[in-house]
């Protein structure tokens, strides 16, 4: 062997290197080099992160299951105003997320440290007028939503702790944006895993009463939570204070500086109404299927848990489109950028496209795991079948999101989701579910017909290429 060879050999590590390294956490200029190991080093640690996050959402629901449907119906009520506070974590997040990857391609730490410290700022501020009012008139919106009384009995007190401390839920997702525009993927994986990993633990001791733990039944699956996610914030308060290879935030960057503060919320604005958007019609989605009665609600709650179990890791490969799309565009490469997002969109096409199939034959066994209800398991694994059927839609479409995010354009996505989810999509599930015999499936097709619609949309829009001028 030769020894220019043999070094060309050595300079091109194998996939198990690079799973490895990404693991580790990368130090790679993701602006240079392999594209695609640019996204294997991005997307493994920020998939990673997201498979425990929807592992606890489908054991949570595993153990609320054994409390009964109007147990599951609470938790798919609440979780159905939770979205808004999600929204609000997902705007913040994605705005802060465009802005520190930015200035990392720019080469310019210190600027992304101040985009950073404005985004916790607000998102401090954020979560204590988010908390208020929810603590307070819980069982009120948990009953506007849709609950009855049996369920407003059972549910307050999940609802109060759910909703009231979604402030740490939003801290959560803004830290670890940070994190994840920076390019410390690694990181924010092994964060949001000490937070999970706590939430597994805590939750069958706080519903059950195991051991010196007392028995609270569905609320304790909140406290649960609420613990674990308190946890995972301070730690990452300490991360971020003790700084990495990319970012640090030191103590001259802890104060307002209302330019950097303006400009963030000029873009987290339109963000949060993007997000507010989409998630406010899943509320819609809820209160029509609420109309055919609790069975209907647990099972629609089982499914979308289930759906979410594979979502979740393929939001993350969405992330790290968001973060290329910004460093490219940061230092000056909007075509590879641009190239970025459509192989991780391929990328998720598959992994979400085969998921799906698996989903779809084997809908009812899979569905049994989480309830023995005769009524709700047939609801379950019908929602989860018509589901199934646009998971390549939902995998190229988050991508596309992403990608418009990533690059500080909140505008065109906003725009399409007040199209697809609020002209068409919830005017259809109405129809297709009272005018229709499908009834709650009704519901659950229109999800799918909505999404094929945004993604031909977004595609359109991301080929005009407006996306690559924004300026953040």
């Amino acid at each position: 062997m030769q020894p220019e060879t043999a070094q060309t050999e050595l300079a091109q590590p194998t996939l198990w290197q690079a799973i490895r390294e990404a693991i580790r956490g990368s130090h790679r200029d993701f602006t240079t080099g392999s594209l695609n190991r640019a996204i294997i080093l991005l997307a493994i640690p920020m998939v990673l992160e997201m498979v425990l996050e929807s592992l606890f959402a489908v054991v949570d629901i595993f153990w609320v299951g054994r409390l009964g449907p109007d147990a599951i119906a609470t938790v798919g009520l609440t979780e159905s105003m939770l979205t808004l506070i999600i929204a609000v974590g997902l705007g913040l997040g994605m705005a802060t997320t465009a802005m520190v990857a930015r200035r990392i391609g720019e080469k310019d730490p210190e600027g992304a440290a101040v985009g950073a410290m404005q985004g916790i700022l607000l998102s401090l501020a954020v979560s204590v007028l988010i908390a208020i009012p929810c603590i307070h008139y819980a069982p009120q919106l948990l009953r506007l939503a849709g609950g009855t009384p049996s369920i407003v009995a059972t549910g307050s007190g999940y609802t109060r702790i759910a909703l009231g401390g979604g402030g740490v839920l939003l801290l959560l997702f803004l830290n670890n944006a940070i994190f994840r525009g920076a390019g410390d993927a690694a990181v924010a994986m092994r964060l949001l895993w000490v937070s999970n990993i706590i939430n597994l633990a805590l939750d069958p001791c706080l519903i059950f009463g195991l051991g010196p733990f007392p028995r609270m039944g569905v609320t304790g699956a909140a406290a649960a939570t609420f613990t674990g996610r308190s946890i995972g914030v301070l730690y990452q308060f300490y991360r971020l204070a003790r700084g990495t290879e990319r970012m640090r935030i030191g103590v001259h960057q802890m104060r307002l500086n209302l330019k950097v503060m303006f400009r963030l919320i000029r873009v987290a604005s339109t963000g949060i109404l993007q997000f507010l958007i989409a998630q406010a019609s899943w509320i819609g989605l809820v209160r029509i299927v609420s109309v055919f009665g609790s069975a209907a609600l647990a099972g629609y709650t089982i499914g979308i848990r289930i759906i979410i179990f594979i979502l979740l890791p393929s939001w993350g490969l969405s992330n790290a489109a968001a973060t290329l799309v910004g460093q490219n565009l940061g230092a000056g490469r909007p075509d590879r950028a641009e190239s970025s997002v459509w192989r991780t969109g391929l990328w998720n096409m598959v992994f979400l496209g085969s998921m799906g199939v698996v989903f779809f034959l084997f809908a009812p066994p899979i569905v049994s795991v989480f309830t023995n209800d005769p009524a709700v398991a047939r609801i379950a694994a019908n929602s989860l079948r018509i589901f199934s059927c646009g998971n390549v839609a939902y995998a190229f479409g988050m991508v596309m999101m992403q990608a418009f995010n990533g690059a500080g354009d909140t505008i065109t996505p906003t725009i399409v989701n007040l199209v697809g989810f609020w002209i068409l999509e919830l005017p259809l599930a109405w129809w297709l579910a009272h005018r229709t015999r499908l009834a709650e499936n009704g519901v659950f097709l229109s999800v799918v017909l909505a999404e094929i619609f945004m993604v031909a949309a977004s595609v359109m829009l991301f080929r005009q290429g407006r996306w690559k001028r924004q300026k953040i």
